[in-house]
């Protein structure tokens, strides 16, 4: 592994965290970092992001997590934050050949976890795209998680009602057609925070985060992210179907999910933790799609909820976040 730059200046996550350069089994290179883990730990949570995202957006969770007892590492996918670019003549759009190729970023970043002797047991928690990859992860017979935890996940994506119907017939159509590579109606290339006045976002309701993500951008353009590309959408809803039609898998999983959700299809997201045998449905009252960009009760209340979960699943006592920051 060779190091990588992780941006502490915006990033407002535990001192010591450290950035890492993996080559994925397709030769994509990916970043992921990780922050120390506190004393006593329980385990390590994977972080798998959602489209447009990067480490250093997720500083805070780590510092969140830590406070509960575990360590954190987040992910670059392909195509994002300082990953390789899957356009190379148009970087700026999201763009994956399919969405089970994360599934080998995904596998280098848990190689390398073992290598770095990070503590187990290993948790993941999957907010929007990364829901998809996390559940798609967990499917596997011989995945490495103790438990499971989702914000948001994109178990299906919000569209039309009119659309919704034609959905896969209009993925299979358009996905490599010669408009693939092109932007889908709404979308273009201007990352979502330029696109957005805050009274208009459908992200969170908290004004200070929302500084913060356009700070961020305006000090590291080169980790944001455009609009997807036509080829994504259709490859994420054709994923979205082939995942709809498993069965869950038997494993402890927590999933937060705002009642004010503009960005997934909830419908998805209620029908698959109806067949969670193991899962709870968290429906948080008027909280927008990114739970841990929130308002703070709803940040705790998704972050309790998620280490409730692991703390559970690695046969542990709940202890107070204080004491577990300080043990």
């Amino acid at each position: 592994m060779e190091r990588a730059p992780i941006f502490e200046e915006i990033a407002r996550a535990p001192e010591g965290g450290a950035a890492y350069w993996l080559t994925a089994e397709d030769g994509v290179r990916i970043r992921f970092a990780h922050w120390p883990a506190p004393p006593q730990p329980r385990g390590t949570v994977f972080l798998g992001c959602g489209r447009t995202e990067y480490v250093e957006k997720y500083g805070p969770a780590a510092a969140e997590f830590a406070a509960r007892g575990y360590a954190m590492l987040a992910i670059d996918w392909r195509g994002q934050g300082l990953a390789d670019r899957l356009l190379p003549d148009a970087p700026e759009k999201g763009h994956v050949g399919g969405l089970q190729d994360y599934q080998w970023d995904l596998h280098a970043v848990i190689d390398a976890a073992d290598e770095l002797g990070l503590p187990q047991p290993y948790y993941i928690v999957g907010h929007s795209m990364g829901g998809a990859i996390a559940l798609r992860a967990v499917m596997h017979e011989h995945h490495r998680f103790s438990a499971v935890a989702f914000s948001a996940p994109m178990w299906g994506i919000a569209t039309s009602p009119l659309l919704h119907p034609f959905r896969i017939v209009l993925a299979n159509l358009l996905g490599d057609g010669f408009l693939a590579n092109n932007y889908p109606p709404g979308m273009n290339g201007t990352t979502y925070v330029y696109r957005d006045s805050f009274e208009a976002n459908r992200l969170t309701r908290d004004p200070g985060m929302w500084a913060w993500l356009l700070e961020q951008a305006a000090k590291r353009p080169e980790l944001t992210l455009a609009g997807p590309t036509i080829h994504w959408v259709a490859e994420s809803l054709l994923e979205c179907e082939a995942l709809a039609a498993l069965p869950s898998p038997d494993l402890p999983c927590y999933c937060g999910l705002g009642g004010a959700e503009k960005i997934v299809h909830t419908p998805s997201v209620h029908d698959r933790m109806g067949r969670w045998p193991k899962g709870t449905l968290d429906v948080i009252p008027d909280a927008e799609h990114e739970l841990m960009m929130e308002i703070p009760a709803t940040r705790k209340r998704f972050y309790d909820g998620c280490t409730a979960l692991f703390d559970a699943a690695g046969g542990l006592d709940a202890r107070d976040p204080v004491k577990a920051e300080s043990a």
